[in-house]
């Protein structure tokens, strides 16, 4: 198996000297890329003044007596000192050791009750293998990381993401990958140990400026090439709506198609296969600050969140207390790889056109003469078509769990006892909260429909059941999910009263039914309305 990143702290200034090569060598007007930098961080640094603003400031006023070779020097440096900034770390002994401490750390957090309980079998990471599960094509995954270069695109929930995507590749047997991550997170000196010391790289994303994101694409292209491994969340943030991702930003996973494109010309193919895969939570750790982002950006003005600071502190006590008796429960499912057009990949590497026939991928890149060029409007198509296939992906790996089903089976009862003229409006929708009650008898019923439905899905491979989905009756999932909301969040979802539930927290209801949105079995926000008649 290609395990690269162990090589990575020799090769380190290998990949930052070729990294700033690259760089200036890409130039084509020094000076406006010294003077965006200049301004931009002139203006971001403003406030607060100190070395940083005086030394952008000093080189503003230079500007305009620098020639070109000047300019490049200056461009040299600054990337220079970007490029050491970004650069990752990677010691196999703290890998080693992170591999065991990932057990009861993951533990405590999704199954807290049974980690304390057996206390002496957590460090055993087989223990959370009945709590954690990974699914999909993992032995084809692991024999195309001897033939080439992994970069796996995970849909993106939780800041838990990156914790339990690495526990999924030391199950799956998979190579760690290297990930950009925020460097606001470096800030924890624990969490900063563990991510500087196992292939994370940084990314400040306070700069805006075109130096330093070619910074960060030409570091990212430098690995790829070098076969490191990559691990990138293609949607670009968490999902505020709780929904699967239907648009990507490819901006760095672009870069993977540069990487074979510059193998190619060298004539030593380096093949790329993207691995996207879907995290499935039955329980998400920050779902109200993310659906309260999400529902305020969509309505504006309309939707005014309730909770201030002064009560949060209230709710995080209650909410880590509540956590305590929590046993909750997460899926990672690998899909199908990809090549880096999109093309299925067969268990030998071989990329496939639609129907089945091998197709050589060099040819994506010649031009008319046969020879391999860049061309960068191509290549964006290239990365566009991947990215929706990449999305498919998504879609067709969802793993639907117990609080997905009842949300929407809820939601659709909140749906229907609205005005039908408010049934458009989401924000009149989810203002009905804590006044609808369902009869629990029926509320089962509904989800029972709709497990019948989702079952159908599953048989035209346009989902993936969760654990019990596929046998279990409408009643019991329901009492699977009640169980799970009534020991997380700090409202109630749905709230038992005599014989009937009352649908309390509307908000968290759309948020769990919006992972059905992508597939018409929920209401759908983000689907484009119907225009008027005229």
């Amino acid at each position: 198996m290609t395990t690269r990143i162990f090589e990575f702290n020799s090769q380190r200034s290998e990949i930052v000297d070729e990294v700033v090569r690259r760089v200036r060598g890409s130039q084509k007007d020094p000076i406006f890329t010294l003077s965006e930098a200049a301004y931009l961080e002139m203006r971001r640094l403003e406030k607060q003044g100190g070395p940083k603003y005086a030394s952008f400031r000093q080189m503003a006023q230079k500007l305009g007596r620098m020639n070109e070779a000047e300019a490049l020097e200056n461009v040299e440096k600054l990337a220079t000192e970007y490029a050491w900034d970004v650069a990752g770390n990677f010691d196999p002994r703290v890998y080693k050791f992170a591999s065991k401490a990932m057990a009861p750390l993951l533990g405590a957090m999704l199954s807290p009750r049974s980690t304390l309980k057996n206390l002496p079998h957590s460090l055993d990471l087989t223990g959370l293998d009945s709590r954690i599960l990974v699914e999909g094509p993992r032995e084809q995954i692991k024999r195309l990381a001897e033939k080439g270069t992994l970069v796996f695109t995970p849909t993106h929930l939780s800041n838990l993401d990156s914790v339990v995507f690495g526990f999924a590749l030391e199950r799956a047997g998979l190579p760690p990958a290297t990930y950009g991550a925020g460097k606001n997170l470096f800030t924890n000196p624990v969490l900063s140990y563990f991510m500087h010391n196992l292939g994370a790289y940084r990314v400040d994303r306070r700069l805006k400026h075109v130096l330093y994101k070619d910074v960060l694409k030409q570091y990212s292209q430098v690995l790829i090439e070098r076969g490191y491994h990559s691990l990138f969340f293609p949607g670009g943030t968490r999902s505020r709506s709780g929904g699967v991702e239907r648009k990507l930003k490819l901006g760095l996973a672009g870069t993977a198609i540069d990487a074979y494109g510059r193998s190619v010309e060298e004539g030593r193919p380096q093949p790329v296969y993207f691995v996207p895969a879907t995290i499935n939570y039955l329980l998400t750790l920050e779902a109200e600050s993310l659906i309260d982002d999400f529902l305020e950006e969509e309505g504006k003005a309309r939707y005014i969140i309730e909770d201030d600071e002064s009560t949060r502190v209230g709710r995080v006590a209650a909410f880590m207390q509540k956590l305590l008796g929590l046993d909750a429960a997460c899926v990672i499912r690998f899909a199908p790889p990809l090549d880096c057009f999109g093309n299925d990949v067969d268990d030998d590497g071989n990329s496939l056109d639609p129907n089945g026939r091998v197709v050589p991928t060099e040819s994506y890149l010649m031009n008319k003469s046969g020879r391999a060029c860049r061309d960068h409007l191509r290549d964006a198509e290239y990365t566009r078509e991947l990215g929706d296939r990449i999305c498919e992906r998504f879609k067709e790996n969802t793993v639907v769990l117990a609080t997905h089903v009842v949300a929407a089976a809820a939601f659709g009862c909140l749906t229907r006892s609205v005005p039908r003229e408010q049934t458009r409006d989401v924000f009149a929708i989810l203002r009905h909260r804590d006044d609808v009650r369902v009869p629990r008898s029926e509320l089962a019923q509904h989800v029972d429909n709709l497990l019948g439905q989702l079952r159908e899905q599953e048989r035209l491979g346009k989902l993936v059941l969760g654990p019990g989905l596929a046998h279990k009756a409408g009643d019991e999932v329901l009492r699977d999910a009640l169980r799970a909301f009534a020991g997380y969040h700090t409202n109630e979802v749905l709230s038992p009263r005599g014989s009937d539930l009352l649908l309390y927290d509307t908000r968290l209801l759309f948020y769990y039914q919006n992972r059905l949105a992508a597939h018409g079995l929920a209401y759908d926000v983000i689907a484009p309305k119907p225009r008027a008649a005229a």
